[in-house]
């Protein structure tokens, strides 16, 4: 087996780093900071990262087939055009809710775009803690980023074994994600929300985005909203 290897590619510390996805046409790394309101864009090419504020939450963005891509926010579904900055709101759900937002977001194949799923498939671990973003690979298993747990685990999502244990060096992993030319490097996004400052001093790539290497799996390339 290859050796892994784990190198913190975006160095800005976001309050929450979530839904990374890897767009293949621009040859980058999209993801949100939550609180932080806004999307991210990092490019390997100039290991550089790109941001568009917004005003409320943001936690998922997806691509969009038709161009550009697609976010939710706060309690709406909102098309992002990158390169002017400009969000327009598509739908929006529980208007009547104020403290309510979405949590997570990905497209089917069919390109719907979802946002929310509940299936039990594994008991964690007392030191995995809980369970936050996940990405499937080529082979049908789930890779599961595990919150306040610094890690991402792989599980067979048929018989609901732990595979394989990836540990980071950030207890607030969020969310992962398969790219690269060939979707062979993982992205890893993590959170420095609630983290004081003696616990940042000790985990100071806190809220960084990783990427890693060597796995031996490769990653399905993301489902473009068809809407």
């Amino acid at each position: 087996m290859s050796s892994v290897r784990i190198e913190c590619v975006a160095q800005e510390r976001c309050g929450i780093g979530e839904s990374p996805v890897w767009d293949e046409k621009e040859g980058a790394l999209l993801y949100v900071d939550i609180t932080g309101r806004k999307v991210c864009r990092w490019s390997p090419v100039t290991r550089q990262t790109q941001a568009v504020p917004v005003d409320a939450p943001v936690s998922s963005v997806a691509l969009r087939k038709s161009g550009d891509y697609v976010i939710t926010l706060g309690t709406r579904f909102a098309a992002l055009k990158w390169k002017e900055g400009l969000v327009t709101t598509i739908t929006q759900v529980d208007k009547d809710k104020a403290n309510t937002r979405f949590n997570d977001g990905k497209v089917d194949p069919a390109g719907r775009y979802f946002a929310g799923n509940r299936r039990s498939i594994y008991k964690l671990e007392k030191e995995e803690s809980i369970p936050d973003g996940m990405c499937i690979d080529t082979e049908g298993k789930l890779w599961v980023a595990c919150y306040d747990g610094g890690r991402v685990i792989r599980l067979d999502p048929e018989t609901g074994k732990r595979l394989q244990t990836v540990k980071l060096p950030v207890d607030k992993t969020t969310s992962c994600c398969f790219g690269g030319k060939d979707y062979s490097e993982m992205y890893v996004t993590s959170a420095s929300d609630g983290m004081d400052k003696e616990w940042l001093s000790r985990q100071p790539q806190a809220g960084g985005v990783f990427k890693i290497t060597g796995l031996g799996a490769k990653g399905v390339p993301p489902y473009p909203f068809a809407g």
